[in-house]
């Protein structure tokens, strides 16, 4: 792309398709950009067990004359070829899939010079109602008014059909937006009393509600789809949207969202007629699953630690976790509604620190993987949910000579293993046994360091068991250029599959994948597989090369078009153009039942009745056989089939104060927590916590077997944490009685004495023996200006670059 001098960018913002973090849970949208050293093994802490499998590939490799099976392509898919030129200045191009195969696509073209402290733009806007095969300007629905392309195209969640288009127009005291409820085949306009800061949220559950933050700060809300607005708060930090039209935001009473730490969180229901303080101190906050977090500044002001609402913010667990200071900061990985992975940085600018994994209410902690890459300067981490296969999960470590290298977990944070080594690859010059290596994935860390490679690790959860990504073989990632490698069961196994960097997708749930060589010459081929990645083909599709940026389809893997974007030039003018390949007369015929084979997630071994359990119970899927070409449809759905088996060791976590030996199964007491009670203090009543050092697996569906004990003893004795809001303390019932009184004094006598001994002998002394819970401190709200903090753009599943400040990290919770 070196050759445009306007830098080209191209954003994929669909409907609510692709999955996140959050397991069976979709994300509002994902984007694309398109921009036209050797090292050795080291030793490195992984908390992990034997895995115990030897997996063979789910079917035999298609080699020599199989691979020329599929004959005739190359006409049928000319036929499906069209070709769309856009004619005009556009420095950038943003897409949208407007619903769910509607066949709606919305293409944005912006050019903008800054010329002094101003901005001279223009921007036109296109329509498709066949999935890009070609388009209809319809800038003059918006008035041929400039589009603000930071705030990008809006689009409603589900199949509402709801656009919204964020105008600048010069000379008023607002900004200009653009609705749609008819999946933008016309517009209308709104003129706002204020200008968006951040762009505008819809209500997941009613896209007629929307939020926004303006430039000054204030909480604007609309409830009929943007025709009217209401400032519901002053100066606002951050606000993200809860269940049950719940809305969380973040003020200051001094006014600054730079003033970490004394940052007040509060709560409405009710579109804000009504607002309610449910927590100060606060750094930051986030909301995963049914989790509410957020980062409370301690007592001195020096540390902060993590504490977790399951109830909107009612009540609060302060979570088990180690303290962190102005130069460390937390960062949730990932979470769904049974467990969170939570990663604490070291102290001091290591680039690394610990994954620790939660209960079921987010509280109790156990370590997973030390060394954990995720680097400061950055912000990058490699962790990458793997949503194809159940309890995968994919990351990198930092071994102590400065290598980086992969790790995978197939059991939610029990255990973490090198990858295998694909059988027809060898080991690179980073080995130091060449019979000896593992497999090591490019993903975010790679990109910042400005490796050549052109995507992160890619997996749908309709296409089961595949991953495709960038990696080499070796001890550790190296800087030579990377191939692509495929996996089709999760992560067991993995081969070579195209040679060099690549742009690729899925689609038809995985029965149809798609790549275009990473270049920076003009191109004029793509290649596509029906045999997950085993077998390629290649297909012309034009005649007069073009600059490639990027590959686009339509979010969730089910389509059958993809649409191959990049630029021509001439000696006078540069112009975007837009290749839409339609695969569907490729599959000729619908896929069958007999087209389908059982597959046994997680096992090599159909037979062994043991086999293939995971996370307590099996799971087999009807698959599609590798040498059936056939459509699976726009309608397929994952059949899987559920069997629970006994419980095993593998079941469970090791318990807090327990810690896992490289390669057991057996969880051995901490030693510097030794023969220490352990206790809780749970809303007020203190607990002791009695335990063989095993805690079952969130999700975890095990039946029988083995059932290592556990119990929490009540201890029938009054406690109070450290953050508990005063005023909740006060006695709100005067009494007369002078003997209960003294009697009260004397308990809070003895409860403070006692206080002090315990502050002295387990928090001053930095061990963690002590559950401790909490409601956050909250105040009666005082008249005057609130405040604002920074947004925490945590978006694991693209694996968004997070801005770090040099003097206080921020904790990435989302």
């Amino acid at each position: 792309m070196g050759r445009l001098w306007c830098c080209l960018l191209v954003f994929l913002l669909p409907v609510v398709f692709c999955v996140d973090f959050r397991e069976g849970s979709r994300q509002s949208s994902r984007s694309l950009s398109f921009f036209a050293r050797s090292s050795q093994l080291g030793q490195h802490l992984i908390a992990t067990r034997s895995v115990g499998h030897k997996v063979h590939k789910r079917s035999a490799d298609q080699t020599g004359d199989n691979c020329n099976a599929l004959q005739g392509y190359q006409s049928k898919l000319a036929d499906n070829t069209h070709s769309y030129s856009f004619n005009d200045l556009s420095g950038s191009v943003s897409l949208a899939w407007v619903g769910d195969g509607t066949g709606v696509v919305l293409a944005l073209t912006t050019f903008q010079v800054p010329l002094f402290m101003l901005r001279f733009g223009q921007s036109k806007l296109y329509r498709s109602e066949n999935y890009g095969k070609s388009f209809q300007d319809v800038t003059d629905l918006i008035n041929n008014t400039f589009i603000q392309t930071e705030f990008g195209i809006a689009i409603g969640p589900e199949n509402s059909g709801k656009v919204i288009l964020t105008g600048d127009v010069t000379g008023t005291l607002g900004s200009r937006i653009f609705l749609s409820k008819n999946f933008g085949n016309s517009f209308s306009h709104v003129d706002l009393p204020f200008h968006p800061m951040v762009q505008i949220m819809y209500n997941p559950h009613n896209p007629d509600v929307l939020v926004v933050i303006s430039n000054k700060h204030d909480l604007w809300l609309s409830e009929n789809f943007g025709s009217n607005w209401r400032m519901i708060h002053s100066t606002v930090c951050l606000v993200k949207w809860g269940i049950d039209n719940t809305l969380f935001f973040t003020t200051n009473l001094n006014g600054s969202c730079y003033d970490r730490g004394v940052l007040v969180l509060k709560k409405t229901s009710d579109y804000g007629k009504t607002t309610k303080t449910i927590g100060e101190k606060i750094y930051s906050f986030g909301i995963g699953g049914r989790f509410l977090f957020a980062s409370v500044m301690t007592g001195n002001g020096n540390t902060r630690m993590i504490h977790v609402s399951v109830d909107q913010g009612e009540s609060w667990n302060i979570a088990q976790l180690p303290a962190v200071g102005h130069e460390q900061f937390y960062s949730i990985l990932a979470t769904n509604n049974d467990m969170v992975f939570m990663h604490v940085d070291e102290p001091g600018d290591t680039g690394y620190g610990t994954i620790y994994v939660s209960d079921d209410r987010g509280t109790v902690y156990s370590k997973s993987l030390e060394r954990h890459l995720y680097t400061t300067t950055g912000g990058e981490t490699d962790f990458t949910n793997v949503t194809s296969l159940r309890g995968v999960f994919i990351t990198s470590v930092l071994a102590e000579d400065g290598s980086v290298q992969s790790v995978v977990s197939f059991d939610q944070g029990g255990e973490w293993v090198p990858l295998q080594k694909p059988l027809n690859s060898q080991c690179d010059s980073t080995a130091a046994d060449k019979e000896k290596c593992s497999l090591h994935i490019h993903a975010s860390y790679s990109t910042s360091m400005k490796l050549n490679v052109p995507m992160l690790p890619l997996t749908e959860p309709n296409a089961v068991g595949l991953i495709l990504a960038h990696g080499s073989v070796g001890d550790a990632i190296s800087v030579m250029t990377p191939d692509v490698y495929v996996s089709d069961d999760g992560g067991y196994s993995w081969q070579k599959a195209l040679v060099g960097p690549h742009h690729y997708a899925i689609l038809d749930s995985g029965g149809l994948l798609v790549a275009v060589e990473h270049s920076n010459e003009a191109i004029a081929t793509i290649k596509f597989s029906t045999d997950e990645g085993q077998c390629w083909h290649e297909y012309n599709f034009t005649a007069e090369p073009i600059y490639f940026t990027g590959l686009a389809s339509e979010p969730g893997a089910r389509s059958m078009n993809v649409s191959i974007w990049g630029y021509r030039e001439s000696i006078l003018s540069q112009y975007w153009v837009s290749i839409t390949i339609d695969f569907r007369e490729l599959l000729t015929r619908d896929c069958q039942d007999g087209d389908y084979v059982q597959w046994l997630a997680h096992s090599d071994d159909i037979s062994d009745p043991s086999d293939g359990c995971m996370l307590g119970y099996k799971e087999k899927f009807l698959r599609l056989r590798k040498d059936s070409v056939c459509w699976n449809g726009r309608d397929y759905t994952v059949n899987k089939q559920h069997t629970p088996c006994p419980c095993t060791l593998d079941d469970f976590l090791c318990d807090f104060g327990y810690y896992r030996a490289e390669n057991s199964s057996e969880c051995l007491e901490q030693p510097d927590l030794k023969g220490h009670v352990k206790e809780f203090c749970l809303h007020g009543k203190k607990e002791q916590l009695q335990t063989h050092g095993y805690r079952k697996i969130p999700g975890d569906k095990c039946e029988g077997g083995t059932q290592p004990e556990r119990k929490v003893i009540d201890l029938s004795r009054n406690c109070v944490s450290d953050l508990i809001d005063p005023e909740l303390l006060r006695d709100s019932q005067p009494s007369s009685s002078a003997p209960i009184i003294a009697t009260v004094i004397a308990i809070l006598v003895i409860s403070i004495a006692a206080g002090v001994l315990f502050v002295k002998k387990y928090v001053c002394g930095g061990r963690f023996l002590v559950h401790r819970y909490s409601v956050l401190q909250h105040n009666a709200e005082v008249n005057g200006i609130e405040g604002v903090d920074e947004p925490l753009d945590t978006n694991v599943a693209t694996s968004a670059k997070i801005e770090f400040h040099d003097d206080s990290d921020e904790d990435l919770l989302e």
